[in-house]
């Protein structure tokens, strides 16, 4: 017989931190930009792809700036259903993050934050729907999608709402980065 192995309390967490260190060391490289650039010569696969990382803090100025050259070309409307189709899968990609093992293995922590009596506030019904807007607004914004992500993942929608939703205020957000960056 074999012994168990004993499984680490926070392993996906600290990978999770580890891939974002790795992630930043080399996201100021020659090739990544160079990487960045050849995205941009695929036309609308090339939105489809930066509209992937148009969700991440870590990713998203290099996304806008292909999707401004991109819609200096294309068509703006097809290059925002397009890129928020792959904003979808990135945004996807988090929320299964927030709801799957790493946020179990934060649980703990996090029931202590919700502890403290500012955090009562929003255990009323009067806030019970505070927290999808707030999330979905940030979405909706320029601002990378995590905060809101993480804001939705704690409310009870399911995943095929949560893709329709995040699709509608990426498409968005995009349509309008883009027509102002044509401005």
């Amino acid at each position: 017989m074999k012994p168990r192995q004993k499984k680490w309390a926070y392993q996906n967490t600290a990978l999770t931190i580890a891939s974002i260190g790795l992630f930043i060391f080399l996201a100021d490289t020659p090739a990544a930009h160079a990487m960045i650039e050849h995205i941009g010569s695929y036309g609308y696969l090339g939105s489809f792809i930066a509209g992937i990382f148009f969700v991440s803090t870590f990713t998203v100025a290099p996304s806008a700036v292909v999707l401004f050259h991109l819609a200096e070309e294309f068509h703006p409307v097809l290059i925002a259903l397009t890129a928020g189709a792959g904003g979808v899968i990135g945004d996807l990609l988090i929320f299964r993050f927030v709801r799957g093992d790493a946020f179990a293995e934060l649980s703990p922590l996090i029931e202590r934050i919700k502890q403290r009596p500012v955090f009562a506030l929003f255990k009323s019904s009067y806030f019970g729907w505070f927290t999808p807007v707030l999330g979905a607004l940030i979405i909706a914004s320029p601002l990378p999608d995590e905060a809101g992500i993480g804001l939705m993942g704690l409310s009870k929608m399911r995943e095929w709402q949560f893709m329709l939703l995040t699709y509608v205020l990426n498409t968005t957000g995009i349509l309008i980065i883009v027509l102002l960056a044509q401005a």
